[in-house]
């Protein structure tokens, strides 16, 4: 394949995919804010794969992982979604509350896109590998949401099945096979601006 050839597929798998354009550049917070920001959710250890799904095309735009272990916190591999009171290390977003979980599904449900959200428990030693996985992975390169997610779940035991992809969808369709798995969607009519959300949430955060 020539260079020019390699540069076009590139570019169209980006257009396919979807996550990363725009992904959030701020430093990795330091291991002393990451630490005094760690939550842990009292409900089953479970993984949570959000899909993001385009309204128009139906195809998939973004992949990311919530894992909820000893602490809970979401693998956004590439995203774009960032709170200033949520510390992110490596696309691994720490202190993962209810309202920032709610606030992070929703922001990325908007007249053009809606969120698919499979939820599976699994024992408390996979919650804690697939953490360890996340927080050793590292910052991803654009459209490579789904594919660095699915190489972490595929590291998991019982989740042999799920294959390597690029595709957001392709992901989610395989997921959603695996027994036990929990499926919601959220629909919103809001802009398609993600940014107005975030704007209105930090607002909310800081009358608290």
């Amino acid at each position: 394949m020539t260079l020019i050839l390699r540069i076009l597929a590139g570019l169209a798998m980006l257009a396919l995919v979807g996550c990363g354009a725009g992904a959030d550049m701020r430093p990795d917070a330091s291991p002393e804010v990451i630490s005094s920001a760690s939550y842990r959710h009292p409900g089953p250890t479970a993984l949570t794969l959000f899909t993001m799904i385009n309204n128009r095309s139906g195809a998939g735009a973004h992949t990311s992982l919530m894992i909820n272990g000893s602490q809970r916190v979401i693998f956004d591999p590439a995203g774009t979604v960032r709170l200033s009171a949520v510390p992110e290390r490596g696309d691994v977003l720490y202190g993962i509350t209810p309202g920032v979980a709610d606030f992070y599904a929703r922001a990325h449900a908007r007249e053009t896109f809606h969120v698919v959200i499979q939820t599976i428990e699994v024992p408390p030693e996979v919650a804690e590998r697939a953490l360890r996985l996340a927080i050793a992975n590292g910052p991803v390169a654009s459209a490579q949401c789904a594919l660095s997610t699915a190489a972490i779940l595929r590291q998991l035991p019982g989740f042999e099945s799920i294959g390597s992809t690029w595709f957001p969808k392709r992901l989610m369709e395989s997921f959603g096979q695996l027994p036990g798995v929990q499926t919601q969607k959220i629909f919103e009519n809001d802009s398609d601006d993600k940014a107005v959300a975030i704007a209105q949430f930090e607002r909310a955060l800081a009358t608290q």
